[in-house]
């Protein structure tokens, strides 16, 4: 079954958000530790989450 424009959408959205945290990843080696506190703190506080997401996902079968 072809996937509709909003599902292919979606995805995107999902690559950019990976792209994003590779991103985070390539630079938090350089940040002194209180940085990486304050940025990991800052990103636990984030809503939704992708747990929220992908529970989303599971409810609407």
């Amino acid at each position: 079954m072809p996937l509709t424009g909003e599902a292919i959408r979606m995805m995107n959205y999902a690559d950019d958000i990976g792209t994003t945290l590779r991103r985070l990843l390539v630079v938090l080696p350089s940040l002194p530790a209180e940085e990486r506190k304050r940025v990991r703190d800052y990103m636990m506080q984030v809503e939704p989450t992708v747990a929220d997401v992908l529970a989303a996902l599971e409810d609407k079968k």
